[in-house]
């Protein structure tokens, strides 16, 4: 859904007469430069590996939010104990609890209320699984975005609407406005002004 509507231009600088293929462009522009597909609040599936000897992780997507009608972003978590990497070894009688009972590998459910989450920061803490040991992998699915699209994020796609309108090659007349022309023209588009209101939504890594 575009970040800006109609009824929103006079408030941002935008002439009532701008067309929505610009609108359109800019959110896609915005949706690639914080590298995640929608600001909107929506699911995300991680695969996490946890530092040796922490309990804790961070969920790339922010903030996170519930969908629709859940009362916690968290949907689901599992962990498992793999088998230790390098300089990872724990003491033996637990390596070989751990072992015996073939617990490497094997995914465990994890209570979502049994996990402390931080919405802003994105950091979950994990409880201990059943025979002491951290967890070292954990897969969580979980909902974040924005339940409400605020100024920031509309100013953002403003500035770049009026940053591609003062660009020549963008500005030539013609029927439809091309997102993939616009990305190529990214990083003029969205400059420093747009990346300080947009930079709380970037994620937190590649992919």
């Amino acid at each position: 859904m575009a970040y800006l509507q109609p009824t929103d231009y006079p408030n941002y600088g935008l002439p009532a007469g701008t067309t929505a293929d610009w609108i359109t462009a800019a959110t896609a522009l915005i949706n690639s430069y914080c590298r995640r597909p929608d600001l909107n609040v929506i699911q995300y599936t991680e695969r996490l590996r946890l530092t040796s000897g922490s309990q804790t992780v961070l969920l790339s997507y922010l903030p996170l939010a519930p969908l629709g009608m859940a009362a916690s972003p968290i949907v689901s978590i599992e962990g498992r104990y793999t088998k230790p990497r390098r300089g990872e070894l724990p003491n033996g009688p637990l390596l070989e609890i751990a072992l015996a009972f073939s617990l490497p590998g094997q995914w465990t459910p994890i209570d979502p209320n049994s996990v402390d989450f931080d919405a802003n920061t994105g950091e979950l803490t994990l409880p201990w699984n059943v025979l002491g040991l951290p967890y070292n992998e954990v897969a969580v699915t979980y909902s974040a975005g924005l339940a409400t699209i605020g100024d920031d994020v509309k100013t953002a796609c403003a500035q770049i609407v009026r940053n591609a309108q003062s660009t020549p090659a963008l500005n030539a007349s013609k029927t439809k406005i091309d997102t993939m022309q616009m990305q190529y023209f990214s990083s003029s588009l969205v400059d420093e002004t747009a990346q300080a209101w947009l930079r709380p939504y970037v994620a937190n890594r590649l992919g």
